[in-house]
C-alpha cells in the first residue's frame, strides 16, 4: 500500500517536471514498467518505490540539463577558492605605501621608527631592571621634554612619573593574586591651555619579557604614541578634551602597572574612553579586537575616524571567551576602571622571543597604525560624546571591516532584528516546500530529513577521521609537523575532511537516492545547507553574540542567489550560466569566511607552539580545520549530486592525504626553523635553581640544585635530545606531592598546562642578592584563627605559594581584596614584583584550623627569580644554553626555591 501510493506520487511529480521542461516523448513502456518495481528506500530501513529517471542506471546524474563534468566542477571550485584566497591575501598585505611623510600635522613613521630603534637598543627591559626603570624611563622623559618644547601654545603638557604599590586578584591562567611595589608609569597629559574635565587614554607598555628586545611587544606602540603626542601637541587645532598617554612599565608582570594607574593616579578619574595598544605578533595590520563594554560610540568613533580600518567583533568575542591564553591591559581598565584594544597579530611565531627586533617591523605597518591612532584620538578628543559618555552606553555593537576598505557597524539590537528577518525568509522559503501537496513535491519532506541526517553523519565522520589521524600522529611523536609548513595541515586534515564528506554523499547518491533526478537532489541539499546555517544563526542570535552576523551573511546571500537562479536551474539544469551565477552569488559569504579563517590561523597556529605539553596541538588544529572545511563545503555539497561522478576527485584527495600522512609519519617536515627571514623557534625555559625544604621545626631536610627544563609545546624534548644527549627521559622531574605546585619555582601558575619537565643536576647557585624569608609573628585572633605575618626581600620578581593542610583553610590575607584566591589545582599563587628600590615585602595570612594536624597548618614556599643583571646567569646555564640548536629559543635565568611548614 505504501509503496504503491508513494510510487504514484513520485510518478506524478516526474510527469509534472517533464511537462514544465518540455519533454518530447513519454518513456518507453518497458522502462515505465521497470519504474514501478518496488525498491528498498528509507532512512531507517523503510522501503518505497521511486520513479527511475530516464537515461542511465544507478548513481549517475540524470534529467534535463544535468550531468556536470567532474573534472570541470572540481577544477572550477578549486580555482574559485584560490581566487578568493588571493583577494584576501592582497587585502591583508594592503599596508600604507606613502610618498613623503612628516608633513605638518601628519604622522611620521620614520620618526616613530627612530624612537623604536632607540628603545630596543637598550635591550630586554624587565620590570625592576636598570634597563627598564632608568634607561628607558630617562629616554622617554627626554623625548617628551623635546616634544613639549616644540608644542603649540594652544596646548598644555603635564608629565608625571608614578611609582604605585598595590595588589589585586585575577582569574587569568587559572587564577592568582598579584602584588607590586614601586613600579614605574610615565604619564603625559595633553590638554587645552585652560584645562579639561574629560580625557581619553592611550596606553602602551615599554617593559619586555626576559631575554627579548620586545620591539612589537610593545616598544613599537610606545614609539607610535610618542609620535602621536608630537603631532597633536604641534597642531594648531584646539582640543576639547585631554589626551592622557600612559607609558606603563610593568605590563608583562601580568598587567600590574595599568592597575596601579587606573586605581591610584589622580588623572584616572578624567578618563571616559581608552585605546590600548598591544601585540600578539609582529607587524602587519593592527586589529581592533576588543572595545569598551557597552560603548557603541567608541566603535562609531573608530568607524568615523580610522583611515585604514581593520576590526571585527568576532575577534573580540573569541578573545574574551578565554580560548586564547593571553590577556592585555584592556582587562584592567575594563574591570577596575569601569571604562578599544588594538594589537598587531601577524607572525606570532617570534612573539616574546629574541627575534622580536625593530628591523622586522615594516615602516608601512608603523605608518598605518600611527595614522589610525592619531585620527581616532583626535576624533575622541574633539567629540561631544566624550563628555557625556555614560549617556551612550546602551548595548554592544556589531562591527566588522570589509577587506580593510571600510567598517560596517550597527547596534546589536538592530543586528538581532536583521538576523530574525533573515530567519523568517528561510522559514517562508522552506515552509512553502514542506507544505506543498505531495503530488507536487514528491517525497521532499522525507528526502530533506534523511539528507540532513546524511549531511550531519558526513560531518561527524569527517571530524572523527581527522581526529584519529591527529591522535595517531601525536602518539608517534610527529606533532607540529605543520608548524613551519602550514599547508601540510591543509593537505593532511583538510583533504581528509573533504574526501570523507564526498564519500558519504556519494554513497548516499548511489544507494539511497539512486533514482532521483540530479536537479531535485541538488535543490534538496542546497536547502539542507541553508537550514543548517539558519540553525546556527538562530542559536548565536539567541545567545546574544554579535558574531551571529556571519551566519546571517551565510544565510541571506545564498538564499537570494537561489531565488535568482532557480528559474534557470529548473529549465536548463546545472549548466555554465547557472554555475557562474551561483558562484557569483556566493562571492561575499565565501570571501568574508576566508578573510576570517586567515585571521583564525594567523593567531592560533603560533599559539599552538606555546600552549604547553598537555594540549595536543594536532588535535586542536585538525578540529579547527575540519570545522572550517565543513563551513566552506556546505553550499558545494549539492555539486556532488549534480556531478556525473566523484571518483577522480576522491582519488585525488585520498592520494594527497595519504602521501602527506606518510611524509609526516616519516618525519619529513621538521616543525621548527632558524631561517633569519622567517624564524619559527621552539621555546624552552631553563631555570638554574637551588631548592631547600624545611620541616616544621625549621630544619633543612632536603637541598638540591639543578637546571629545570620546560618545553612550551607538545613535542617535549624529542627533537632536542639528539643534540643534547644528557637531556632525556632519565632526568624527568619528580613531583614533590607534599609541596605546593610540585615543589618547583613556577614563574606563573601554568603548571596545569606543562606537566612534562626535566631536572638536570647542577651545582648550587649563589646570587649576590639572595632572598630572605622569615616569619615575623604568629598570633591567635579573637575569631579563633591563626594569623601568620611574613617578611620577604629579594630580586624584582618572586613567587609565593601556599598549600593548606587537611583540616585547615585560608580565611583571609592582606593581599588582593582580602579574600584568598586559589589557582587551578587548589594551591594559592602570589606573583610579586618591585621596581628598582622597594622596602621589605610584609604580608599576612589567616588560617582557620578545624582540627590539629601533626605536620602543621600550612606549607608555604617562595621562589626568587633573577631575570636581569649578572645574577641571572651561571656558568652551567650558559654552557647548556650554548648547546641548544639554533632553531630553539632557550630563555634562561637563575632562581631559588625555599619551602617552610608552619
Amino acid at each position: 500500500m505504501e509503496w504503491g501510493s508513494e510510487s504514484a506520487a513520485v510518478r506524478r511529480h516526474r510527469v509534472g517536471v517533464e511537462r514544465r521542461e518540455g519533454a518530447a516523448a513519454a518513456p518507453p513502456p518497458e522502462r515505465e514498467a521497470r519504474a514501478q518495481e518496488p525498491l528498498v528506500d528509507g532512512c531507517s530501513g523503510g522501503g518505497r518505490t521511486r520513479k527511475r529517471s530516464p537515461g542511465g542506471s544507478g548513481g549517475a546524474s540524470r534529467g534535463a540539463g544535468t550531468g556536470l563534468s567532474e573534472v570541470r566542477a572540481a577544477l572550477g571550485l578549486a580555482l574559485y577558492l584560490i581566487a578568493l584566497r588571493t583577494l584576501v591575501q592582497l587585502s591583508l598585505q594592503q599596508l600604507v605605501l606613502r610618498g613623503a611623510a612628516g608633513h605638518r600635522g601628519e604622522f611620521d613613521a620614520l620618526q616613530a621608527r627612530d624612537y623604536l630603534e632607540h628603545i630596543t637598543s637598550i635591550g630586554p627591559r624587565t620590570t625592576g631592571s636598570p634597563e627598564n626603570e632608568i634607561l628607558t624611563v630617562h629616554y622617554l622623559l627626554e623625548q617628551i621634554k623635546l616634544i613639549e618644547v616644540q608644542s603649540n601654545s594652544l596646548h598644555k603638557i603635564s608629565v608625571d612619573v608614578q611609582r604605585p604599590t598595590g595588589s589585586f586578584s585575577i582569574d587569568f591562567l587559572g587564577g592568582f593574586t598579584s602584588y607590586y611595589d614601586n613600579i614605574t608609569n610615565v604619564v603625559v597629559k595633553l590638554e587645552p591651555r585652560d584645562g579639561a574635565q574629560h580625557a581619553v587614554l592611550a596606553n602602551c607598555h615599554f617593559d619586555s619579557v626576559a631575554n627579548s628586545p620586545g620591539a612589537s611587544d610593545d616598544a613599537v606602540s610606545c614609539s607610535v604614541m610618542l609620535e602621536v603626542l608630537r603631532v597633536l601637541s604641534t597642531s594648531s587645532e584646539a582640543l576639547h578634551h585631554a589626551v592622557i598617554f600612559l607609558f606603563n612599565g610593568a605590563e608583562e608582570n601580568v598587567l600590574q602597572a595599568s592597575h596601579g594607574f587606573i586605581t591610584q593616579h589622580p588623572w584616572a578619574s578624567l578618563i571616559r574612553a581608552f585605546i590600548n595598544l598591544e601585540a600578539a605578533g609582529v607587524g602587519g595590520k593592527e586589529l581592533v579586537f576588543q572595545t569598551g563594554p557597552e560603548n557603541p560610540w567608541l566603535v562609531q568613533a573608530y568607524v568615523s575616524a580610522a583611515k585604514h580600518p581593520f576590526a571585527s567583533v568576532v575577534a573580540q568575542e573569541v578573545f574574551q571567551s578565554g580560548i586564547i591564553p593571553s590577556d592585555t591591559d584592556f582587562r584592567i581598565y575594563r574591570d577596575f576602571g569601569n571604562i578599544p584594544d588594538l594589537a598587531f597579530i601577524e607572525n606570532g611565531y617570534i612573539y616574546h622571543t629574541k627575534y622580536d627586533t625593530a628591523d622586522r617591523i615594516l615602516t608601512d605597518s608603523i605608518q598605518r597604525a600611527g595614522d589610525n591612532i592619531l585620527a581616532v584620538l583626535k576624533h575622541l578628543a574633539t567629540s561631544d560624546m566624550l563628555a557625556a559618555a555614560s549617556k551612550y552606553r546602551h548595548g554592544n555593537m556589531v562591527f566588522f571591516d570589509v577587506l580593510g576598505l571600510f567598517v560596517i557597524a550597527y547596534p546589536s539590537r538592530i543586528g538581532s532584528i536583521i538576523n530574525y528577518m533573515v530567519v523568517m525568509g528561510v522559514v517562508l522559503y522552506l515552509g512553502k516546500k514542506f507544505l506543498q501537496p505531495k503530488h507536487k513535491t514528491g517525497n521532499y519532506k522525507k528526502d530533506f530529513l534523511c539528507g540532513l541526517g546524511i549531511t550531519l553523519i558526513s560531518w561527524f565522520t569527517s571530524l572523527v577521521t581527522v581526529l584519529i589521524i591527529a591522535v595517531f600522529i601525536s602518539l608517534i611523536g610527529q606533532s607540529l609537523s605543520w608548524y613551519n609548513h602550514f599547508y601540510v595541515s591543509v593537505c593532511l586534515y583538510g583533504t581528509a575532511t573533504v574526501a570523507k564528506i564526498i564519500l558519504i554523499h556519494t554513497l548516499a547518491k548511489r544507494f539511497y537516492y539512486m533514482n532521483a533526478s540530479a536537479q531535485y537532489l541538488g535543490e534538496v541539499f542546497f536547502d539542507i545547507s541553508l537550514f543548517v546555517h539558519c540553525c546556527f544563526l538562530v542559536t548565536l542570535t539567541y545567545q546574544g553574540l554579535c558574531s551571529a552576523f556571519i551566519s546571517a551573511v551565510w544565510v541571506a546571500f545564498p538564499l537570494l542567489t537561489k531565488l535568482c537562479v532557480h528559474k534557470d536551474f529548473k529549465q536548463h539544469g546545472a549548466q555554465g550560466k547557472f554555475i557562474a551565477f551561483y558562484l557569483l552569488g556566493m562571492f561575499i559569504p565565501y570571501l568574508y569566511a576566508l578573510y576570517l579563517i586567515w585571521a583564525v590561523f594567523e593567531m592560533f597556529t603560533p599559539i599552538l607552539g606555546r600552549s604547553g605539553s598537555e594540549i595536543p596541538p594536532d588535535v586542536v588544529l585538525a578540529s579547527i580545520l575540519a570545522g572550517c572545511t565543513m563551513i566552506l563545503s556546505s553550499y558545494f555539497i549539492n555539486f556532488i549530486y549534480l556531478a556525473k561522478s566523484t571518483k577522480k576527485t576522491m582519488l585525488t584527495l585520498t592520494l594527497v592525504c595519504a602521501i602527506t600522512f606518510l611524509l609526516v609519519c616519516s618525519g619529513t617536515f621538521f616543525p621548527y626553523s632558524s631561517n633569519p627571514a622567517n624564524p619559527k623557534p621552539k621555546r624552552v625555559f631553563l631555570q638554574h635553581m637551588t631548592r631547600t625544604f624545611h620541616d616544621l621545626e625549621g630544619n633543612a631536610v632536603k637541598r638540591d640544585s639543578g637546571i629545570w627544563i620546560n618545553g612550551f609545546d607538545y613535542t617535549g624534548i624529542s627533537h632536542i635530545t639528539p643534540h643534547i644527549p644528557e637531556i632525556n627521559d632519565s632526568i624527568r622531574a619528580h613531583c614533590e606531592e607534599n609541596a605546593p605546585l610540585c615543589g618547583f619555582p613556577w614563574y606563573l601558575p601554568v603548571h596545569f598546562l606543562i606537566r612534562k619537565n626535566w631536572y638536570l643536576p647542577a651545582p648550587e647557585v649563589s646570587p649576590r642578592n639572595p632572598p630572605h624569608f622569615r616569619l615575623i609573628s604568629k598570633e591567635q585572633t579573637p575569631w579563633d584563627s591563626i594569623k601568620l605575618t611574613f617578611e620577604a626581600t629579594g630580586p624584582s620578581h618572586m613567587s609565593f605559594y601556599v598549600r593548606a593542610h587537611k583540616g585547615s583553610t585560608l580565611s583571609q590575607w592582606s593581599l588582593g581584596n582580602g579574600t584568598p584566591v586559589t589557582s587551578k589545582g587548589g594551591d594559592y599563587f602570589v606573583f610579586y614584583s618591585h621596581g628598582l628600590q622597594a622596602s621589605a615585602w610584609q604580608f599576612w595570612i589567616e588560617v582557620q584550623v578545624s582540627e590539629e594536624h601533626p605536620e602543621g597548618m600550612v606549607t608555604v614556599a617562595i621562589a626568587a627569580h633573577y631575570l636581569s643583571g649578572e645574577d641571572k646567569r651561571s656558568p652551567q646555564l650558559d654552557a647548556l644554553k650554548e648547546k641548544f640548536p639554533d632553531w630553539t629559543f632557550p630563555s634562561a635565568w637563575v632562581c631559588t626555591y625555599d619551602l617552610f611548614v608552619f
